[in-house]
C-alpha cells in the first residue's frame, strides 16, 4: 500500500498546525462560528446534534494495521470507544471535543492519516473496490490510479471551491463493488482493443434529492491521459455548475440539463485544448506509485484445500469468503452487522483485534467496504479457520454478507443535524426480525439500505429495498422504495406508496419479502430480478392490501 514520502508528510503536518491556530482563534472568540465553519469543514469537522463529528479519510478504503490501531486509539482517547465506518470508506467519530481536535489531528498525522477534504465543496475521498489487488476478476489493481487521483485532487487550486461536493470512484472489473454509476465521476479500468489499459468514464451519477445514474462519456481513455480528462470534466462543471441553488449544484444536474451528448462535446473540446499542455503525470510518477502497490510476498506453496468440517465455519466460508487471484489464498469479509448491532460500528477493542489479525494473516492490510464492512484481502486458505475462530470470539464472524441483515444505514437522527428520522433503530429491528440464518439463506441476496433524510447517506436509492426517513407533520415516518441497485446493473429504487411509522415500516419490509418468496420462480431468483420481472403490483397488494 502507499506510504507517505517527505512531501506528503509535510503537507499533513502543515495542515495540523494551521488547524490548531484556527481552533485556538475560535475558542478565544477571535473568529465567529460562521467564519470558522468553512475552515472546520475543510478538515472534516461537523457540528452535529450533540457534539462535533470528525470524518477521517481512508483513501480508496485501504488501511494498514498500524493505522487501524491509531483509529482504535482515537476511539478511546477522543471519543466513546467506537467509530463508524461509512459508505464512502471513511470512518466517523461522533463525540469529539473541539479543544481536543488539533491533538487528534496531530496523532493521526503520525500514522499517515488526516481528515482533509472529507467535507466541503471539493473532491472528496476517492473510493474504490474493496477487493482491489486481490480480486480474481480485475484487469489490474485500480488503487495506484486512485492514489494518483488523491494526490492530484488534494488542494487543487481550481477545484477547492466547486459548486458542490464531488465524488470519484475507481474499479477494475465488470463486477461493480463501488457503485461507480452513482458517482460524479466513475472510472472503470478496462483493456482496449490492443490490450492496453484505459478507463471507461461515467459522469453525472449521484443520489440525494435528485438521484441519477451516470452516463458513459468516454468508452476508453488511456491511463496516461485520464488525469487531464478528469480535469476537463471538472473544468466544464466548475464553469457551468449552478451556484445559485444548492439543490441543483451537483454535476448530475448539469449533465441532465445540457444532455449527455452536449456535455460530452464540451468535455472533449476542453480536453483537446488541455491535453497537449502535459498536465498528466509523467510516466516516472505512475511507476513510483505503482511500485508501492506491489503484490504481497505470497506463499507460492499454499494449499488450496479447506477443511469444512465445522458447520458454522462452513456457513461463514460460503457467505463471507471470495475467490482470490492467487492460488491458495482467499478474500475474507468481516461483517460489522451483527444482529442487533449498529451497522458499520466497531469498538476500539474490535479495531485492535482486526489490526492484530491483519498482521497475523493478511500482510498487515485491511480494507473498508462500500457497504460498511471490513475486508482482509490476502488470507491463506489454510489460515481461514483460525481467522474465523478469532473473529467469532469478538462477535465479528456473522455470516450475512449481502443477506437481509447486511443492512447499510446512515447515523440518522441519533446523531445527524440534517436527518428527519432515525435509521439505526429501523436497521436493528429489521435485522432482529430476520435473525434466523436459515430464513436469511432462503431469502438469498437482498440489499436493504436506510437513510435518515433525502441526502441519502444510507444510499436508499440503490437498495433492493430502500428506506427513507421523512418528517410527516413533526413525526418520524418512513418511505419504502423497491428495485434499486448500485452494482453493474445500476438502477434507482421506486417509491412503493404511502409511508409508515417506525414499527409499520419493519412490518412492511417483511410483507414485501414474503410476497417475493411467493412470486419468485425459485430459490435461485434473487429479489431484484423478481421485482424487475413482475413489477411492483404484488408488493403493493401485500403491503397495502
Amino acid at each position: 500500500m502507499y506510504s507517505y514520502d517527505a512531501y506528503d508528510q509535510a503537507i499533513v503536518d502543515a495542515r495540523v498546525d494551521e488547524f490548531r491556530d484556527q481552533v485556538a482563534r475560535r475558542l478565544a472568540n477571535e473568529i465567529t462560528e460562521d467564519q470558522f465553519k468553512p475552515l472546520r469543514l475543510m478538515n472534516g469537522l461537523y457540528l452535529q446534534l450533540h457534539a462535533y463529528m470528525l470524518r477521517i479519510a481512508i483513501p480508496y478504503g485501504t488501511l494498514s494495521a498500524k493505522q487501524m490501531r491509531m483509529l482504535a486509539y482515537v476511539a478511546r482517547r477522543y471519543d466513546r470507544g467506537y467509530g463508524h465506518f461509512t459508505t464512502r470508506q471513511n470512518i466517523q467519530y461522533n463525540w469529539i471535543k473541539l479543544a481536543e481536535a488539533p491533538d487528534l489531528m496531530a496523532d493521526l498525522a503520525t500514522a499517515e492519516m488526516h481528515a482533509i477534504q472529507t467535507s466541503g465543496n471539493c473532491i472528496r475521498n476517492i473510493s474504490s473496490d474493496q477487493f482491489a489487488g486481490a480480486a480474481a476478476d480485475e484487469v489490474a489493481d485500480p488503487r495506484p490510479y486512485a492514489e494518483l487521483l488523491r494526490q492530484w485532487s488534494s488542494f487543487h487550486p481550481e477545484f477547492s471551491y466547486l459548486p458542490r461536493k464531488f465524488k470519484i470512484a475507481v474499479i477494475a472489473s465488470d463486477t461493480d463493488r463501488a457503485a461507480i454509476q452513482l458517482h460524479d465521476i466513475g472510472l472503470q479500468l478496462v483493456r482496449g482493443p490492443g490490450g492496453n489499459l484505459g478507463f471507461r468514464v461515467y459522469v453525472g451519477g449521484g443520489m440525494g434529492r435528485t438521484p441519477m445514474i451516470g452516463h458513459v462519456v468516454r468508452d476508453f481513455i488511456p491511463v496516461g491521459q485520464y488525469l487531464s480528462y478528469c480535469e476537463a470534466i471538472l473544468r466544464v462543471y466548475n464553469r457551468y455548475g449552478r451556484r445559485d441553488n444548492i439543490y441543483k449544484a451537483r454535476i448530475k444536474i448539469l449533465v441532465h440539463e445540457l444532455g449527455a451528448v452536449e456535455f460530452t462535446r464540451q468535455v472533449e473540446a476542453e480536453w483537446a485544448e488541455m491535453e497537449p499542455l502535459g498536465l498528466d503525470a509523467p510516466a516516472a510518477e505512475y511507476d513510483r506509485i505503482r511500485a508501492q502497490f506491489a503484490e504481497p510476498d505470497y506463499d507460492l506453496a499454499a494449499s488450496d484445500g479447506i477443511d469444512r468440517g465445522d458447520p458454522d465455519f462452513a456457513l461463514w466460508l460460503d457467505q463471507n469468503v471470495h475467490p482470490h487471484k492467487q492460488p491458495g489464498y482467499a478474500i475474507a469479509t468481516i461483517s460489522l452487522k451483527p444482529v442487533g448491532g449498529i451497522p458499520g460500528d466497531a469498538t476500539a477493542e474490535q479495531m485492535d483485534l482486526i489490526a492484530d489479525l491483519a498482521d497475523r494473516y493478511a500482510f498487515g492490510e485491511i480494507r473498508v467496504t462500500h457497504s460498511q464492512n471490513l475486508v482482509l484481502a490476502h488470507v491463506r486458505k489454510a489460515d481461514l479457520y483460525s481467522l474465523w475462530a478469532a473473529l467469532a470470539e469478538a462477535d465479528l464472524a456473522t455470516p450475512n454478507l449481502d443477506l437481509v441483515t447486511d443492512i447499510i444505514a446512515c447515523p440518522g437522527l441519533d446523531y445527524c443535524a440534517l436527518a428527519n428520522a432515525r435509521s439505526i433503530p429501523v436497521a436493528q429491528q429489521i435485522a432482529e426480525r430476520f435473525a434466523s440464518l436459515d430464513r436469511q439463506h432462503d431469502i438469498g441476496e437482498l440489499k436493504i439500505k436506510v437513510s435518515g433524510c433525502i441526502n441519502a447517506c444510507g444510499h436508499h436509492h440503490a437498495g433492493h429495498i430502500g428506506i427513507l426517513g421523512v418528517d410527516r407533520k413533526g413525526e418520524e415516518a418512513y418511505q419504502l422504495s423497491l428495485g434499486g441497485s448500485g452494482a453493474e446493473d445500476a438502477s434507482l429504487a421506486k417509491i412503493l406508496g404511502p409511508g409508515f411509522s417506525e414499527a409499520g415500516v419493519v412490518d412492511a419490509v417483511e410483507k414485501v419479502i414474503e410476497a417475493y418468496r411467493t412470486v419468485r420462480t425459485g430459490p435461485d431468483e434473487r429479489f431484484l430480478d423478481t421485482y424487475r420481472r413482475v413489477g411492483d403490483a404484488p408488493f403493493k397488494a401485500a403491503v397495502y392490501g
